[in-house]
């Protein structure tokens, strides 16, 4: 047995009151709350005179409706419908169509391409397939375009592009019990017919906007961020945004998008007006490009060792060395409040919680002296300290983003106090009754975020019998095998984060995730199998698994300021995590497959 790990390091003699600063947290908590929670966005249409339209697909683009058959459908064409794709054609499946309301593969690195846009998670660990591909990325964060360019050569590489159909937006899938097999309908008059159907189709898929009273009544420029118009600013997402010399800015939102935004709108912009109703944690980037010689020196097998190493660090998850060695292994400690682990269990929950809260104060205190470090206006700097746990809001980093508050061109305009701009008038955006007259208004809103078409209702699913797969959810319970099938909804298989285990390097889950779907697909072929489908008894074991090991998190995220981790302030009382996490859950996986998990989901043919 290990020895109990020792989380107290740090909780006497401190050099703050923890008293003072939970008081401080729940302040500005109150200050932000609102009572229409998660209701105060609405979809990105363009029915509120914002421009939803895909900007880099061919605008006349037609075809005729596919009436044909493929053994497997993948719906989306990011990085889990691409891993999905390329692991099924590792298992030997040949007929492989994606479906893609987007022009090409991406994802969400083909919807964004705002300035500035890079990853925060390590580009080594983060861009798939890397060693099938022999590619190593040029930098440790990688920008957006190289992202997106990877995700084409993965698609070139294992023959996507082959079926695919982009542009297309599938409206239904419904199961076939006669011939075996799933019907589906897109938006452009197609009824395909599939063996098998992936559905991966974003938790990072659907922009939204803030409900402002008068949004629709603005006569200036706007756009949201993930529709970047480059041929009103000018520049590429390298910046140089020289349309926007003689330009009045409004930005909207202060998250991981605009973090890196700001930066470029301030150095080219005429006047920047920053909307902040939160602030955002903002620590050291310190991107640099990738030293040829380190990446001569790596051997085989180098990027599963890397992706492994990263998780087991920021899960907890004891290492003798780590590899990726940045501010998401030095912060993984406060990392649990978001992605919970068995990894200190063996410490008493008390001392647990004490440790952990005692940790996050200062880390944030760190972060809060960073800024006044770098801002030079005092009432400014004051506007960005971030006042709330660390992991109540995604953390953010940039070597940029604070420095730009000191550029006289710029200006923050905090929304705290009116929870929010106020109301859009056609030439301004008012807080707190000033009006701040602006030529273009730019939304950094962010996504709707875990929301994919199946829990929206945007993609119905009907299963055996014309069974609605989120009507059966809603009124039955959220019921699953791992995450992946459910009974009723034969060769079905959902790529997300529900019922089983995530990270904040999503593309390794859903690598993982992926996998086990092609391993399951390999094995029904193999067995020549009538269909994939969970037992019932797998299934309820599964759901009261997850219920026995879910993390209680309430009251972490109810204590939170709002933000998308909490639903705006409202959290979900139950976790459909796997409370073990996922290094727990990748092993569990392995063993299920190896162990004769495969009875649990293969339906084999009569006589």
């Amino acid at each position: 047995m290990p020895e109990p790990q020792d989380l107290t390091n740090g909780v006497k003699d401190l050099d703050f009151d923890p008293e003072a600063l939970r008081a401080k947290y729940r302040a500005e908590r109150e200050r932000r709350i609102r009572p229409d929670g998660s209701a105060q966005y609405r979809h990105l249409t363009g029915e509120s005179g914002v421009d939803d339209q895909d900007p880099y697909a061919e605008a006349e683009f037609t075809r005729e409706p596919l009436h044909d058959r493929v053994e497997a459908v993948v719906v989306g064409g990011g990085f889990g419908g691409l891993l999905a794709g390329a692991r099924l054609r590792q298992a030997g499946v040949e007929e492989i169509r994606v479906i893609e309301q987007g022009g090409d593969f991406g994802g969400t690195w083909y919807w964004n391409r705002y300035p500035g846009i890079h990853c925060d998670i390590e580009s080594y660990i983060y861009l798939p397939l890397l060693e099938e591909l022999g590619y190593v990325p040029r930098w440790k964060y990688a920008p957006g375009e190289e992202i997106r360019q990877h995700a084409q050569a993965i698609a070139r590489h294992f023959g996507l592009y082959d079926h695919a159909c982009f542009q297309t937006r599938v409206t239904e899938l419904r199961w076939d019990e006669e011939q075996s097999e799933w019907i589906v309908r897109t938006d452009r008059g197609d009824e395909m017919r599939a063996r098998y159907v992936v559905v991966s189709s974003g938790t990072l898929s659907q922009a939204k906007l803030p409900g402002i009273p008068g949004i629709e009544t603005f006569r200036g420029h706007t756009f949201h961020t993930s529709r970047w118009d480059y041929a009103y600013t000018g520049g590429d997402a390298s910046g140089g945004l020289t349309g926007l010399a003689d330009k009045r800015v409004a930005l909207i939102g202060t998250g991981a998008t605009a973090i890196q935004v700001v930066p470029h709108l301030g150095a080219d912009a005429a006047q920047v007006y920053v909307f902040q109703r939160t602030p955002s944690s903002v620590d050291v980037r310190g991107n640099r490009p990738t030293d040829p010689e380190w990446a001569k020196s790596l051997k085989p097998g180098w990027q599963r060792l890397r992706m492994e190493n990263f998780l087991k660090v920021v899960t907890g998850v004891r290492q003798d060395e780590d590899l990726v060695n940045d501010a998401w292994t030095s912060s993984a400690r406060l990392q649990e409040k978001l992605i919970p682990t068995n990894s200190y269990a063996d410490v008493p929950a008390e001392e647990r919680e004490l440790a952990y809260e005692i940790a996050d104060f200062q880390k944030m205190n760190e972060l809060r002296s960073r800024v006044e470090t770098i801002v030079e206006d005092p009432a400014t700097a004051e506007k960005l300290k971030p006042w709330y746990r660390y992991m109540c809001k995604r953390p953010t980093f940039s070597d940029t983003y604070l420095q730009t508050f000191n550029r006289s061109n710029v200006t923050l305009v905090d929304t705290a106090d009116t929870h929010g701009v106020e109301r859009i008038t056609e030439k301004a955006v008012v807080v707190g009754g000033v009006e701040y007259e602006v030529d273009c208004i730019i939304f950094a809103t962010g996504f709707d975020v875990g929301r994919s078409g199946v829990l929206s209702g945007k993609l119905p699913v009907y299963g055996r019998g014309g069974v609605g797969l989120l009507e059966t959810w809603m009124t039955k319970g959220l019921k699953t095998l791992h995450g992946f099938t459910t009974r009723g909804f034969p060769n079905l298989f959902l790529l997300g984060s529900m019922q089983n285990a995530a990270s904040v390097n999503f593309v390794h889950i859903l690598d993982e995730q992926a996998s086990h779907v092609a391993e399951v697909v390999a094995q029904a072929r193999k067995r020549q199998a009538r269909y994939v489908e969970p037992t019932a008894e797998a299934q309820d074991a599964w759901v009261a698994t997850i219920r026995q090991k879910a993390a209680d998190l309430y009251k972490f995220q109810a204590e939170c300021t709002p933000g998308y981790y909490n639903n705006e302030g409202s959290p979900r009382e139950r976790s459909e995590s796997y409370g073990d996490g996922p290094v727990a859950f990748h092993e569990l996986l392995r063993r299920w497959r190896s162990e004769g998990g495969m009875r649990e989901v293969l339906v084999e043919n009569e006589g």
